[in-house]
């Protein structure tokens, strides 16, 4: 089952046709990766009725656990099953990368970041803590053989090594990528998109990026940013079901609350694109800022810290909103065809669009 390289484009992205979204301008790639520092390594299987995968997100190419950014994470509804929030949200940092996979394989996955974390710093558990993984899923059971438990500690250990050797700055692999493979979104086929967009602060540049995993909406209430809605009629009976897991990076100096006020702004995104967070959708937000560090082997009783003049922060709340909503239209757009489980496919976006031109 072959992997994709984090540094390859797999298609048109959504500016490609037109779906650019808001007023401010995104970073030379429109990818998380915009954010000096950060990763993006996928792997993907694919093999008749399995369709799944790894995307790992690294925030720096150093030792997490040693220098961990400072992060938070918010549920805009909770039919999920993450795992590391818990702690993200109490202490307000990450010490792994993030992993995102299918709802079945997060255990597997979980385990594989441990072992990542123990290999680098041998005192985990012994002489000093124990590690966090943080682990987010979405369920692509429509097209993947979810209960064939195929992804392995040894593709996250893939999706790991594709970012760690990416260049900074590298661009992003979306669409059916990844952990992507075999996601749905509004009755077409879904998987992972980014978007970034650049903010001045103190007359200095900095980015907030966004890499989505989409697999959430009902069919039909795909809204585009000129207002269509497009897709099959959706059935009143249907649920809105699926997941949507959004992860932002920042160069800018947040602390945990402030950070924890922008990734909420995902919601106005999700909105816009026509989610209304239904009951059986797990829709999470976690976003970490490059610029401010909690040292693990830190002695000193207190230590200097950056933060945002909350009077700015209405750039970043708009910078969320936008970079949310495009990057979820990026993952349709990307979008490749899949034929998985039972023969079960999706319609591409892309291809609706290109035949509407």
């Amino acid at each position: 089952m072959p992997s994709t390289p984090s540094c390859a484009e797999s298609g048109p992205r959504a500016r490609d046709l037109g779906l650019a979204c808001g007023r401010l301008k995104p970073g030379p790639r429109n990818a998380i990766t915009d954010v000096p520092g950060v990763r993006v390594g996928h792997c993907t299987l694919s093999d008749g009725a399995t369709q799944t995968g790894v995307t790992a997100i690294l925030p720096h190419g150093g030792n997490l656990y040693r220098d961990k950014p400072v992060a938070a994470a918010d549920v805009l509804n909770g039919f999920g099953k993450s795992v590391g929030l818990t702690q993200v949200e109490e202490l307000g940092a990450l010490e792994t990368p993030i992993l995102l996979t299918n709802t079945l394989s997060v255990g597997t996955v979980a385990t594989a970041l441990i072992r990542h974390a123990i290999a680098a710093n041998p005192d985990i558990g012994r002489t000093t803590a124990t590690v966090n993984p943080v682990v987010m899923e979405c369920n692509d059971g429509p097209l993947n053989d979810i209960q064939a438990l195929a992804v392995t500690e040894a593709h996250a250990a893939t999706a790991l090594a594709q970012a760690l050797a990416s260049p900074d700055g590298a661009a992003v692999a979306v669409g059916s990528v990844g952990a992507g493979r075999g996601m749905s979104c509004f009755g077409f086929k879904g998987g992972i998109g980014t978007a970034s967009r650049r903010i001045k602060l103190d007359g200095e540049r900095c980015h907030l990026g966004v890499l989505v995993l989409a697999n959430f909406g009902r069919a039909g209430e795909l809204r585009l940013p000129d207002g269509r809605r497009v897709g099959p009629p959706p059935q009143d009976s249907d649920p809105e079901k699926g997941s949507v897991i959004v992860i932002a990076a920042t160069d800018a100096p947040l602390d945990h609350r402030q950070l924890r006020r922008v990734i909420r702004r995902a919601g106005v995104g999700l909105a816009r694109v026509g989610s209304f967070w239904g009951h059986g959708s797990g829709d999470i937000a976690l976003g970490f800022t490059t610029a401010n560090r909690i040292d693990h082997d830190e002695t000193a009783d207190s230590v200097p810290f950056r933060v945002l003049n909350e009077r700015r922060i209405d750039a970043l709340f708009e910078a969320m909103a936008e970079a949310t909503q495009e990057a979820v239209l990026d993952a349709l757009v990307a979008a490749t065809p899949v034929t998985g489980r039972e023969g079960a496919t999706r319609p591409c976006l892309s291809a609706l669009l290109t035949a509407s031109f």
